[in-house]
């Protein structure tokens, strides 16, 4: 197989010996942005417009404050990203400032005894547009939407493989499954990038390596449950010592398990 500059990442991560392949590639696009994001897009005009308006996520604000690698970039970033959101929640509370008094002053005795309006009032308006933006900032995250992306079109890199590679077909089929986050997404991307036919053989390949690996970490997990059993202290722990952390890997993808 003639590896080229955009598979190489891909392939790489297949020759890995885990339960997912996909969170091998999906953990070096996130490491490899966090150090990108504290590096070079720090200087970039439309990266520092990008993280104004989107900021990160909890878990990706965690990774960039503990490598302590640019304190002073993070700062940087973290300000001009608090401005922005200062500046959107003023404007919005200026423009509406007057209907929340409004609503304030009303007689406490005439909300009390008149019946509750279903009408949507202003000041109910107000809120509700409170809550979207902090719905929409909370959903939003600047790496998130990177590893989205490139994850798609490695997605698209996998399946023209399969069908175009023969040796790369076989990595595939000899792989210990993904883990469910990445069964999905290799799943909508049958739907976006191949034609049906080739859909419903990829699937059916897919489906019969999943439920093998799944059926067999099941069995290692049971069988790390029946070691705490007296009977089986002379017993073996077969494959079973580490299942706890990759049956977790394989239920909600690669999580920093000590």
């Amino acid at each position: 197989m003639k590896e080229k500059i955009y598979t190489i990442p891909v392939t790489d991560a297949f020759k890995t010996d885990c339960e997912c392949p996909l969170c091998v590639l999906e953990k070096t696009l996130e490491d490899e942005s966090i150090e990108y994001i504290l590096g070079p897009f720090l200087m970039e005009p439309e990266g520092r417009i990008q993280t104004n308006e989107e900021g990160f996520c909890q878990k990706h604000f965690e990774m960039l404050y503990n490598t302590q690698a640019n304190r002073l970039g993070l700062g940087l970033i973290i300000d001009t990203h608090l401005c922005e959101q200062n500046d959107t929640f003023k404007k919005l509370y200026d423009k509406n400032e007057g209907a929340l008094k409004k609503a304030s002053e009303l007689s406490m005795m005439k909300n009390l005894s008149g019946k509750l309006s279903s009408k949507q009032t202003d000041s109910g308006k107000f809120i509700d547009s409170l809550i979207e933006k902090l719905d929409a900032l909370e959903n939003s995250c600047t790496i998130c939407n990177r590893l989205s992306k490139t994850m798609d079109r490695y997605i698209d890199v996998i399946l023209y493989l399969y069908f175009k590679e023969e040796d790369f077909k076989k990595m595939f089929d000899e792989q210990k499954g993904f883990c469910l986050k990445h069964l999905k997404l290799l799943l909508k991307g049958t739907k976006k990038h191949l034609a049906p036919k080739e859909a419903a053989i990829f699937v059916d390949k897919l489906m019969s390596i999943q439920i093998q690996n799944m059926e067999r970490i099941q069995g290692e997990v049971n069988w790390f449950t029946k070691k705490f059993d007296y009977r089986y202290n002379d017993a073996p722990w077969k494959n079973s010592k580490d299942s706890l952390i990759r049956s977790i890997q394989k239920l909600v993808s690669y999580s920093k398990l000590k």
